[in-house]
C-alpha cells in the first residue's frame, strides 16, 4: 500500500508571503505556529523556481527541528515523483505555483536533483552553521585549524 499524503495546506498572510521565493524573509514564532510547515514550502517553491539545492541554507535552532524540516522536504520530493497529477496540482497550488505539466514534470524531477547535488540540501542549527564557519575560516577567526568543538561530558 502506497504511503498517501496530506495535500499541503494552503497558507495565507504572513505565512503566504514567507513561501513567496520572490520576498526576502525570515521566520520567527512560537512553537507550534507552523514554523516548519512554512520554511518547507519555501524552500520547495525556490527548488520549484529554479533555485540550485547546493545554494539553499536553513539554519533552526534545535537538531529536531532541522531533523524535521529534512525529513518533510525529502518525503515531499519523494512523493511528488509517483504522486497523481491531481494530487500534486493541489501541492503546487497550496505553494502558489503554476499546477501545469511542465511545473509538474519540474517537480517530479527535484527528488533526483536533490540528491545528485553537491553537499545537498544543507539545513543545520546555528550552532551548526557556526561551527562550519569557523572551520573555513579559522585564521580570520583567531583559532586552530581543525579545532574540535568540546561537547558533554569532554566539557566537564
Amino acid at each position: 500500500m502506497a504511503h498517501r499524503f496530506k495535500p499541503l495546506p494552503v497558507l495565507e498572510g504572513a505565512q503566504a508571503a514567507a513561501v513567496d521565493p520572490n520576498v526576502h524573509a525570515s521566520v520567527s514564532a512560537s512553537a507550534g505556529s507552523g514554523k516548519t510547515q512554512v520554511l518547507t514550502g519555501r524552500v520547495l517553491s525556490l527548488l520549484l523556481n529554479g533555485a540550485d539545492p547546493s545554494t539553499i541554507l536553513c539554519v533552526t535552532f534545535t537538531k529536531a527541528g532541522a531533523a524535521e524540516m529534512a525529513n518533510r522536504i525529502g518525503a515531499r520530493l519523494a512523493s511528488w515523483v509517483r504522486m497523481k497529477d491531481n494530487e500534486l496540482g493541489a501541492d503546487l497550488m497550496a505553494l502558489r505555483a503554476d499546477p501545469g505539466p511542465e511545473t509538474r514534470e519540474r517537480a517530479r524531477r527535484l527528488f533526483a536533483k536533490v540528491l545528485e547535488a553537491p553537499g545537498g540540501l544543507r539545513i543545520q542549527t546555528i550552532h551548526s552553521f557556526a561551527q562550519t564557519l569557523l572551520a573555513a575560516f579559522p585564521a580570520e577567526a583567531g583559532i586552530t585549524p581543525e579545532f574540535q568543538p568540546i561537547e558533554g561530558r569532554a566539557e566537564q
